[in-house]
């Protein structure tokens, strides 16, 4: 198992990694519009939308995946209006290759956070590399 951190200052307050990768798996957690090496984030929700994926994708570099290695999807919406303002971001991402996906209207930790992403992928060469980095 290898843990990924992008240094954000949550992950040292909480105590979490950004993600694990175990074996065929990469388990990315829960990931904000914050860009982390400023801990800025925007106020309007379609510009956090594409920093969470920004974010998501230089973690998934560092397992060595890409979006079209997505298999599940969370995402975390702070209001069915900010769900509609991001589905085009939602579908930029994730369309040419979609991974089964859930959406929850919630409240999340920060009130400047109005989206957050957590998910999960299965690494392309997990077979060939027999579950070894």
């Amino acid at each position: 198992m290898r843990r990924i951190s992008s240094n954000s200052e949550f992950e040292k307050a909480v105590g979490y990694s950004r993600a694990v990768v175990d074996d065929d798996y990469v388990h990315v957690s829960g990931t904000t519009g914050f860009d982390y090496e400023t801990m800025t984030i925007a106020d309007d929700v379609v510009e956090q939308g594409h920093q969470v994926f920004r974010n998501i994708a230089r973690t998934l570099a560092a397992a060595r995946c890409s979006f079209s290695d997505l298999v599940r999807v969370t995402f975390y919406v702070s209001s069915g209006e900010d769900y509609e303002l991001l589905m085009p971001v939602f579908k930029q991402y994730l369309g040419p290759n979609p991974p089964a996906a859930t959406a929850l209207i919630v409240q999340l930790v920060d009130p400047r956070m109005k989206i957050e992403i957590e998910a999960t992928a299965r690494r392309p060469n997990a077979k060939s590399l027999g579950g070894q980095d």
